[in-house]
């Protein structure tokens, strides 16, 4: 492990080191944003619509006290969306979608060696192929999980006002309840960190893929299962550093 995370090490380095000319990384860096952000605005608003409603419904289901105002069940939805849903989970989603095509993309380039034909050119490839998607995905995942968090509270009011659990005003009323501006920075530091470790480690298990198509389809998996691993020591290690 230690001779892994090493070698990880050395990668972020190189990639450092010896950078493109600044013209040719910001255009790189818009083509990896559209093709991390844009290209999966749909697939997170989405999975944080239907999580908002869900996380409303079963609140508002184990919510019996009638002591207990309805508007509780949208401050719960608020905070929990806001500090774990949508910073955490669109970034597991983002792992499975984004972190498997960054492993793929550059394992397929590994294989058919034109990773190789780059640094016959001269040209450093990890600076040129990996920097601009690390660059992109911590530009892109904040932003969607600022539309997550939107979609999520919203999924929350259309399903609980739409199903009769509540009133709307209640559920505004507890959007509202002692709102805390520090959790939306809170979420976004989550998600630049999320973004660095699924794009990092995607691209490392691509970088060095070995073999043939088989070997870049086990690139691809093993990205997306060490991405979420790191997501979920990290949102730990976050919580109690930083909450």
């Amino acid at each position: 492990m230690l001779k892994t995370f090493g070698s990880f090490v050395l990668f972020l380095y190189n990639m450092m080191t010896r950078t493109e000319r600044f013209k040719i990384l910001w255009k790189r860096f818009f083509e990896e944003a559209t093709l991390i952000g844009v290209n999966s605005v749909f697939v997170v608003g989405l999975v944080a619509t239907f999580i908002g409603a869900v996380t409303c419904v079963q609140i508002a289901y184990n919510l019996t006290n009638p002591l207990i105002p309805k508007s509780t069940i949208g401050y719960m939805v608020r905070e929990m969306t806001i500090l774990e849903l949508a910073p955490t989970i669109t970034s597991i989603v983002l792992a499975g979608k984004v972190g498997s095509a960054i492993a793929g993309g550059l394992g397929t380039m590994r294989i058919t060696e034109q990773i190789s034909a780059l640094e016959v050119m001269g040209i450093n490839s990890t600076s040129y192929l990996v920097l601009p998607r690390i660059l992109a995905a911590m530009f892109m995942f904040p932003l969607l999980v600022i539309l997550a968090m939107a979609l999520s509270i919203l999924g929350g009011y259309l399903a609980g006002t739409l199903s009769g659990v509540m009133a709307p005003q209640d559920y505004i009323e507890g959007i509202r309840t002692d709102f805390i501006p520090y959790n939306i920075y809170f979420a976004l530091i989550k998600a630049v960190v999320f973004a660095f470790l699924v794009s990092g480690i995607s691209a490392y298990k691509g970088f060095y893929t070995e073999g043939g198509a088989l070997e870049v389809g086990a690139a691809s998996t093993s990205a997306v299962t060490n991405s979420i691993i790191a997501i979920l020591l990290a949102d730990y290690a976050l919580a109690a550093i930083l909450l």
